[in-house]
Protein backbone atom coordinates (compact mmCIF):
# COMPACT_ATOMS: atom_id res chain seq x y z
CA UNK A 1 0.00 0.00 0.00
CA UNK A 2 3.16 2.21 0.65
CA UNK A 3 4.18 2.17 -2.60
CA UNK A 4 0.88 2.75 -4.31
CA UNK A 5 0.17 6.21 -1.85
CA UNK A 6 4.20 6.98 -3.27
CA UNK A 7 2.88 6.76 -7.12
CA UNK A 8 -0.16 8.44 -6.49
CA UNK A 9 1.97 11.42 -4.01
CA UNK A 10 4.49 11.28 -7.38
CA UNK A 11 1.51 11.92 -10.11
CA UNK A 12 -0.04 14.40 -8.20
CA UNK A 13 2.80 16.63 -6.83
CA UNK A 14 3.04 18.30 -10.32
CA UNK A 15 -0.41 18.56 -11.07
CA UNK A 16 -0.90 20.42 -7.56
CA UNK A 17 2.38 22.97 -8.07
CA UNK A 18 0.00 24.38 -10.86
CA UNK A 19 -2.50 25.28 -8.21
CA UNK A 20 -1.98 28.79 -6.01
CA UNK A 21 -1.81 28.00 -2.31
CA UNK A 22 -5.36 28.55 -1.15
CA UNK A 23 -6.79 26.18 -3.91
CA UNK A 24 -4.53 23.33 -2.58
CA UNK A 25 -5.37 23.76 0.82
CA UNK A 26 -9.09 23.89 -0.08
CA UNK A 27 -8.23 21.12 -2.33
CA UNK A 28 -7.02 19.16 0.73
CA UNK A 29 -9.78 20.41 3.22
CA UNK A 30 -12.33 18.39 0.30
CA UNK A 31 -10.06 15.64 0.22
CA UNK A 32 -9.61 15.61 3.83
CA UNK A 33 -13.32 15.97 4.47
CA UNK A 34 -14.33 13.11 1.90
CA UNK A 35 -11.36 11.15 3.17
CA UNK A 36 -12.88 11.28 6.87
CA UNK A 37 -16.92 10.26 5.21
CA UNK A 38 -15.05 7.40 4.02
CA UNK A 39 -13.30 6.27 7.33
CA UNK A 40 -16.32 7.00 8.99
CA UNK A 41 -18.83 4.77 6.81
CA UNK A 42 -16.12 1.70 7.00
CA UNK A 43 -15.72 1.57 10.84
CA UNK A 44 -19.20 2.21 10.97
CA UNK A 45 -19.46 -1.07 8.84
CA UNK A 46 -17.12 -3.11 11.08
CA UNK A 47 -14.40 -3.49 7.97
CA UNK A 48 -10.62 -2.79 8.24
CA UNK A 49 -9.33 -1.31 4.79
CA UNK A 50 -8.97 -4.53 2.71
CA UNK A 51 -12.31 -5.12 2.87
CA UNK A 52 -11.85 -7.90 6.07
CA UNK A 53 -14.41 -7.58 9.18
CA UNK A 54 -12.68 -6.57 12.61
CA UNK A 55 -12.61 -9.86 15.08
CA UNK A 56 -15.13 -10.01 17.01
CA UNK A 57 -15.43 -8.85 20.80
CA UNK A 58 -15.00 -11.17 23.88
CA UNK A 59 -17.67 -11.96 25.91
CA UNK A 60 -17.48 -10.35 29.61
CA UNK A 61 -17.77 -12.93 32.34
CA UNK A 62 -20.61 -11.28 34.12
CA UNK A 63 -23.91 -11.54 33.08
CA UNK A 64 -24.79 -8.49 30.89
CA UNK A 65 -28.75 -9.30 32.05
CA UNK A 66 -28.25 -8.73 35.51
CA UNK A 67 -29.04 -5.71 36.53
CA UNK A 68 -32.12 -3.52 35.18
CA UNK A 69 -30.93 -0.04 33.67
CA UNK A 70 -27.08 -1.24 33.44
CA UNK A 71 -24.98 -0.81 30.47
CA UNK A 72 -25.29 -3.72 28.37
CA UNK A 73 -22.58 -4.19 25.35
CA UNK A 74 -24.69 -3.71 22.07
CA UNK A 75 -24.69 -2.04 19.04
CA UNK A 76 -21.14 -1.54 16.82
CA UNK A 77 -17.45 -1.15 17.92
CA UNK A 78 -15.87 2.51 17.92
CA UNK A 79 -19.27 4.01 17.81
CA UNK A 80 -18.19 7.41 19.54
CA UNK A 81 -14.45 6.81 18.68
CA UNK A 82 -15.66 7.63 14.43
CA UNK A 83 -17.42 10.91 15.42
CA UNK A 84 -16.04 13.54 14.31
CA UNK A 85 -15.67 15.11 17.51
CA UNK A 86 -12.49 12.64 18.03
CA UNK A 87 -11.70 11.73 14.28
CA UNK A 88 -10.36 14.90 13.17
CA UNK A 89 -9.13 16.14 9.92
CA UNK A 90 -6.26 19.30 9.49
CA UNK A 91 -5.77 20.76 5.43
CA UNK A 92 -2.76 23.21 4.14
CA UNK A 93 -1.57 23.81 1.31
CA UNK A 94 1.16 21.28 1.73
CA UNK A 95 -1.84 18.39 2.34
CA UNK A 96 -4.30 16.73 4.42
CA UNK A 97 -4.40 14.34 7.14
CA UNK A 98 -7.25 12.21 8.98
CA UNK A 99 -6.53 10.79 12.19
CA UNK A 100 -7.11 10.86 15.73
CA UNK A 101 -5.09 13.30 18.25
CA UNK A 102 -4.46 13.93 21.81
CA UNK A 103 -5.79 11.54 24.41
CA UNK A 104 -7.84 9.31 21.68
CA UNK A 105 -4.98 8.51 19.91
CA UNK A 106 -3.38 5.88 22.33
CA UNK A 107 -6.86 4.18 22.47
CA UNK A 108 -6.72 4.51 18.42
CA UNK A 109 -3.35 3.25 18.27
CA UNK A 110 -3.87 0.05 20.64
CA UNK A 111 -6.88 -1.02 18.50
CA UNK A 112 -5.45 0.24 15.04
CA UNK A 113 -2.12 -1.99 15.44
CA UNK A 114 -3.45 -4.28 18.05
CA UNK A 115 -1.82 -4.73 21.85
CA UNK A 116 -2.17 -4.30 25.33
CA UNK A 117 -3.71 -2.15 27.13
CA UNK A 118 -6.19 -1.69 30.77
CA UNK A 119 -9.62 -2.58 30.03
CA UNK A 120 -10.40 0.39 32.24
CA UNK A 121 -8.93 2.75 34.54
CA UNK A 122 -6.83 0.87 37.27
CA UNK A 123 -8.49 -2.44 35.63
CA UNK A 124 -6.87 -5.81 34.34
CA UNK A 125 -4.15 -5.68 31.39
CA UNK A 126 -5.92 -6.98 27.86
CA UNK A 127 -3.97 -8.05 24.51
CA UNK A 128 -6.76 -6.52 21.26
CA UNK A 129 -6.55 -8.03 18.44
CA UNK A 130 -5.72 -5.21 15.41
CA UNK A 131 -8.63 -3.83 14.37
CA UNK A 132 -7.20 -1.24 11.74
CA UNK A 133 -9.58 2.14 12.07
CA UNK A 134 -8.06 3.98 9.28
CA UNK A 135 -6.25 3.32 6.10
CA UNK A 136 -6.57 3.86 2.25
CA UNK A 137 -9.28 1.57 -0.10
CA UNK A 138 -8.63 1.59 -3.71
CA UNK A 139 -12.00 3.79 -3.55
CA UNK A 140 -10.55 6.39 -1.30
CA UNK A 141 -7.07 6.51 -3.97
CA UNK A 142 -9.73 6.94 -6.55
CA UNK A 143 -11.48 9.68 -4.83
CA UNK A 144 -8.17 11.35 -4.06
CA UNK A 145 -7.52 11.06 -8.35
CA UNK A 146 -10.81 11.88 -9.26
CA UNK A 147 -10.29 15.64 -6.86
CA UNK A 148 -7.11 16.51 -8.27
CA UNK A 149 -8.03 16.08 -11.89
CA UNK A 150 -11.88 18.20 -10.93
CA UNK A 151 -9.57 20.85 -9.16
CA UNK A 152 -7.38 21.36 -12.38
CA UNK A 153 -10.28 21.14 -14.76
CA UNK A 154 -11.91 23.72 -12.89
CA UNK A 155 -8.66 26.20 -12.34
CA UNK A 156 -8.67 26.14 -16.62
Amino acid sequence: MADELTQLELWAAPLLAKLAPAQRRQLARTIALDLRRAQQQRIAAQKAPEGTSYPPRKHRAESLRSKRGAIRRKGAMFAKLRMARWLKTNATAEGAEVGFFGRVARLARVHQEGGMDMVSPNGPMAKYPARPLLGFTSTDREMVRTRVLESLHSTH
